[in-house]
C-alpha cells in the first residue's frame, strides 16, 4: 500500500467518486490495454457523462463512442445494465458484488471491482495482473483448472484488509488496486522487474514463473474497397454495414470486403496489419482505379461493380456516407484505423454528427 501510494500511475479514473464512472472504466479495462482506454474513457463521459443520460443514448450512439476500443459487446452490454438500472433500480447502481453480477456484461472480477473501489467491500479483484503476482509469490504455475482458479481467489481474499476503512480511505478498493498496479508495471508478463519489487523479499519465484505455451498467431490476407465521391461540398465514402445477426461485429459499418483472389497482382493504396485476439489480418485497400490493372478493363469485383454514381443512400447493406458524420457512426476498428491513416477521416476522437 505504502509502494501505491507512492508510484500509482496517475489514471484519469484513480479517485474517481462516482461509482457510474469507475463502472465505465472497468468495463472498458475489460481485456484492453490501460493506455488503449484513456482517450475513450475520458471521451466517453464527456458524451455521456450520467448514467440516465447513458440509458437514454441509441445503441448507435453507443457503439460509435466505443468504435476502435473492440469487444463491442461490453457497450452493447452496458447500455442495456444502464437501462435495467433505470427503469428498474431508479437509477442506483448496486452497492454490493452480489448485486452487481446480476446486470448484463458484470462477471465476477468486474462485480469485485466495482464493489470494493466504489464502494469499499472488502472483496478481493483477481485480474491477469493479480493472479499473476499471487502465482509467482507462491511458486505456482498457471493452470486453466477451474481448481486452481479457485485457490488463487482464496488466497487474493486472505490478503485483503480485514476492515473496510474510513469515510476517507476505502482499504478494499486501494489494496485492490494495488494489487493489479503491481502486476501491470512491476511484475510484468515477460522481465520482471524483481529489484524494484516492494514485495520481493516475500516472494518464491523471483522471476518469470511456468505458464503454458501461448497459442500460434494465426495470418489471414483481407482486401477492401475505399470508395469516395464528391456530393456537391461534401465528400462521401462507401460502407457496407454488417448483417444484424453477425457473430463478430452485428451492424457495425465498415468498409466493402473484397475477394482476396479478386486484387490477386494489384497495387493497394494501402497495406497495414490489424490484430484480434490470435489472428493477424494483413490488410490491403484498394481505390477503385487501384482495381483496374494497366492497359486493361476493371475487373468485376462486386465491391466495386456498386454503380458509385448513382447508388442511393440505403440500398442493400452498401450506404454512403458524408465523411463529417464518421465519428459518430459505429465503425468497426479496422475502418477507423484505415480511414484515418489515409486522412480521410481526421479527428480521432469521438463526437456524434448532428
Amino acid at each position: 500500500m505504502a509502494w501505491y501510494g507512492e508510484s500509482a500511475r496517475a489514471l484519469p479514473w484513480r479517485g474517481a467518486s462516482d461509482p457510474y464512472a469507475i463502472w465505465v472504466s472497468e468495463i472498458m479495462l475489460q481485456q484492453t490495454r490501460v493506455a488503449a482506454v484513456i482517450d475513450y474513457y475520458n471521451e466517453f463521459l464527456r458524451r455521456f457523462p450520467t448514467l440516465v443520460s447513458l440509458a437514454l443514448a441509441t445503441e448507435a450512439e453507443v457503439l460509435a463512442a466505443w468504435s476502435g476500443l473492440g469487444y463491442y459487446n461490453r457497450a452493447r452490454l452496458l447500455l442495456k445494465a444502464a437501462q435495467f438500472i433505470v427503469s428498474e433500480q431508479k437509477g442506483q447502481l448496486p452497492t454490493r458484488s452480489v448485486e452487481l453480477r446480476t446486470l448484463p456484461g458484470i462477471g465476477e472480477y468486474t462485480a469485485a471491482a466495482i464493489a470494493s473501489i466504489a464502494f469499499g467491500e472488502c472483496v478481493a479483484v483477481v485480474d491477469g495482473n493479480v493472479e499473476r503476482v499471487i502465482l509467482r509469490l507462491t511458486r505456482q504455475a498457471t493452470e486453466a483448472t477451474a481448481t486452481a482458479q479457485t485457490a488463487v481467489r482464496a488466497r487474493a481474499q486472505t490478503l485483503m484488509p480485514k476492515t473496510a476503512g474510513s469515510a476517507t480511505i476505502n482499504a478494499a478498493g486501494e489494496h485492490n488496486q494495488a494489487m493489479m498496479e503491481l502486476g501491470a508495471t512491476i511484475c510484468l508478463p515477460r522481465k520482471p522487474l524483481c529489484n524494484i519489487c516492494p514485495v520481493k523479499t516475500q516472494c518464491a519465484t523471483r522471476g518469470e514463473h511456468v505458464t503454458p505455451p501461448r497459442a500460434a498467431q494465426r495470418s489471414l490476407p483481407a482486401a477492401y474497397l475505399l470508395d469516395l465521391r464528391k456530393r456537391g461540398a461534401s465528400t462521401e465514402v462507401l460502407l457496407e454495414r454488417r448483417p444484424k445477426n453477425a457473430k463478430v461485429m452485428p451492424a457495425m459499418f465498415e468498409l466493402p470486403p473484397i475477394p482476396i483472389n479478386e486484387v490477386e497482382g494489384l497495387e493497394p493504396a494501402l497495406r497495414l496489419r490489424h490484430s484480434i485476439t490470435n489472428t493477424n489480418y494483413y490488410v490491403q485497400v484498394f481505390s477503385p482505379r487501384r482495381l483496374t490493372p494497366p492497359g486493361g478493363s476493371q475487373r468485376p469485383t462486386g465491391a466495386a461493380d456498386t454503380q458509385r454514381d448513382t447508388a442511393p443512400v440505403g440500398t442493400g447493406n452498401l450506404r454512403w456516407v458524408r465523411v463529417s458524420r464518421l465519428p459518430g457512426i459505429p465503425l468497426t476498428g479496422l475502418a477507423r484505423k484505415i480511414l484515418q491513416r489515409l486522412q480521410v477521416m481526421e479527428n480521432p476522437h469521438v463526437a456524434i454528427a448532428d
